[in-house]
């Protein structure tokens, strides 16, 4: 689902990051509302177990591969917001050091899996766990099945993306400047990768790990839905877990990362990642690579690790394995500093709205400042009841 440079052309480029980038600002805003102090390190956790998940490639039937994002888990845990700027993270530092997406492509691609997928997926979540006790098990399927729709949606804007662009860009006669694949073959490629096999690794992740916090560490469910019962419990009144919510999530990663070689077990690469050399051109009807697919593909030459691995392609293994680090503690400390930097200018704001509202001393006509009647009463002399503590006269 990583749409590389040059399948695109740059109109559509372009109208990916302007919608990107304002929900990306909006979405800054909000986490610094939203999103406490304590709770930063778990988002940034959060953005690097998401950036490890997309290196997690499953095979599909077609002989193509396919992976989840975790964008969906995000938006359970701290909402959709979170998630948005979560994935956009992972996302842009998965382009500019492992060549995973295009640089020109990343509005497109955030619009896919950092707008479209986390907030399907917390509506549909909401909306079939809408009166349900934390810990039911109806959370846990409300919970997959965003995931799993969540992630199809995404899939689904992306074939629609990669479809559109022959009929909107072509030479004279007819030859694809960029895609060349139509909506009749992108969307069913698509849908069939993510239908039948990544959108329920989605599910599983999603689904899996609610399931799993209801047993063992409510209070990060909890941080996402204030106010929601626990089997007739209130949140508030509930004992806190044992396990704080940034540990669980320093061991989610750590788990990720001692598994992510398995990710080179998928054997193919992803539907339109393709690089030109790659095409079947007779299968496709062209008779050359389309020119800006073949002028713009490999536009960033400046990757650490080119598909998670050395250049030279020795020890496949280890270049995943030092990717996979290099990866986490980039996009972790990079969400940290994002979301501190966010808390601490809400935090300027809200003060310097907090100061501005409170109402200035008042100054009389003899130059002296009034206060409230009450401590001027407490504080005067004392006279007669009734009467002024200063004689008029």
């Amino acid at each position: 689902m990583h749409i590389p440079d040059g399948y695109l052309s740059p109109a559509t480029c372009a109208v990916g990051l302007v919608v990107a980038v304002p929900m990306a600002a909006v979405a800054c805003r909000k986490i610094g509302r939203t999103v406490k102090s304590r709770q930063v390190p778990t988002l940034a956790m959060l953005s690097a177990v998401c950036f490890l998940i997309m290196m997690f490639n499953v095979p599909i039937p077609d002989g193509t591969t396919a992976h989840a994002v975790g964008g969906a888990l995000v938006a359970v845990l701290l909402g959709p917001w979170a998630a948005l700027v979560a994935v956009a993270v992972a996302l842009a530092f998965q382009a500019l050091l492992f060549g995973d997406g295009g640089v020109l492509a990343y509005g497109v691609n955030v619009v896919n899996m950092a707008i479209v997928l986390p907030f399907v997926a917390i509506g549909i979540y909401r909306l079939i766990a809408r009166g349900a006790a934390l810990t039911a098990g109806r959370r846990v399927i409300a919970a997959a099945v965003g995931g799993y729709v969540g992630l199809n949606a995404a899939a689904l804007c992306c074939g629609i993306e990669l479809g559109i662009q022959p009929d909107l860009f072509h030479t004279a006669d007819g030859a694809p400047l960029y895609s060349p694949y139509h909506l009749s073959q992108s969307i069913p490629a698509m849908a069939l990768a993510h239908l039948s096999v990544a959108g329920v690794v989605e599910a599983v992740i999603t689904g899996g790990v609610v399931a799993y916090l209801q047993r063992a560490n409510l209070p990060l469910l909890r941080l996402n839905h204030p106010g929601v019962l626990e089997d007739g419990v209130a949140a508030a009144t509930a004992q806190p877990g044992k396990i704080r919510p940034i540990v669980w999530a320093v061991g989610a990663v750590v788990l990720m990362v001692a598994l992510t070689p398995l990710g080179l077990l998928a054997p193919g690469g992803a539907f339109g990642e393709d690089s030109p050399g790659d095409l079947n051109l007779k299968e496709l009807g062209l008779t050359a690579v389309p020119t800006g697919l073949a002028r713009y593909t490999g536009f960033w030459k400046h990757t650490l690790l080119d598909g998670y691995g050395f250049s030279s392609g020795d020890h496949p293994t280890l270049g995943y394995l030092l990717s996979a680090l290099v990866g986490i503690l980039v996009v972790g400390a990079a969400v940290f500093l994002i979301a501190a930097l966010v808390r601490a200018v809400s935090g300027r704001r809200s003060a310097a709205s907090a100061a501005g509202a409170t109402p200035p001393a008042v100054t009389s006509a003899v130059g002296f400042s009034t206060v409230d009647t009450g401590s001027a009463a407490a504080s005067s002399p004392a006279g007669p009841a009734g009467s002024s503590p200063v004689d008029p006269r």
